[in-house]
């Protein structure tokens, strides 16, 4: 991602640029994408060109400006540690709050940021049946910003929970691999020049989430996966994503 480009796109004004109307069509956008059936009921869906450039840049600037990020400390294994990327929280109204590793977020609303219920909308359309209704944010400062492995199986977002991933800014490399079952576990005695000349490894996955894409994990995803967004040795500008979910009341 061009850091140049960056830095002019950031100096444009996001009030005048999100307040247009949408000149795309999220319906037929979603038509580029492409599914991928991981086994056993889980699936991920992807539009590496969901929202057109201009708009994504338009969002990306009025996010970073407005949105009060925060980089809370958590509680991990008895440590203190200050989790590597900042974060914010979007809640409807009347919704049991969230939790994780010792922190829970203020939850605003959507009507503190209109634009974000904009991109909600337009996810919406382009998902029919979806029904989100919150929205965790993080903001990527640079490579040495990321996310752990990890999935999203807590019980407040059901059993088959969907999550429709938006990312706008520099594009980052996104990491699937299966949960180890007892089986796998044992397997994993044989030595480990042998696992590593095993390739075309069904059990990982990996997408390159590109300035303005889409990717949704829907159906047994989260109990059967995890997913990171890993740290990486090339300098980087911003990235920040959006991960919308459905809280169950």
């Amino acid at each position: 991602m061009n850091s140049l480009r960056l830095k002019l796109k950031a100096n444009a004004d996001p009030e005048a640029s999100t307040s247009k109307p949408l000149e795309f069509d999220p319906s037929e956008s979603v038509k580029k994408g492409e599914s991928f059936d991981l086994g056993h009921g889980s699936e991920v869906f992807h539009v590496p060109r969901f929202f057109p450039a201009d708009q994504s840049w338009a969002w990306f600037d009025y996010i970073n400006k407005h949105v009060p990020w925060s980089r809370p400390t958590l509680r991990i294994f008895g440590r203190r540690l200050v989790q590597p990327r900042d974060s914010c929280y979007i809640a409807a109204e009347g919704l049991p709050a969230i939790s994780y590793n010792g922190h829970t977020p203020r939850a605003y609303s959507w009507g503190d940021f209109p634009p974000l219920k904009d991109i909600l909308d337009a996810v919406h359309k382009a998902l029919p049946g979806s029904r989100f209704n919150s929205l965790v944010l993080n903001r990527y400062d640079g490579n040495n910003d990321y996310v752990s492995w990890h999935s999203d199986d807590e019980m407040l977002y059901g059993p088959t929970p969907e999550i429709a991933s938006v990312t706008f800014g520099c594009e980052r490399e996104f990491l699937l691999r299966k949960k180890p079952s007892k089986m796998s576990r044992a397997s994993d005695d044989e030595p480990k020049s042998k696992r590593l000349r095993k390739s075309h490894d069904p059990d990982q996955h990996s997408f390159v989430l590109k300035h303005g894409s889409l990717l949704v994990m829907r159906g047994y995803t989260q109990r059967d996966w995890l997913h990171s967004v890993p740290k990486r040795v090339k300098p980087m500008s911003i990235r920040i994503n959006l991960t919308f979910r459905c809280v169950l009341p």
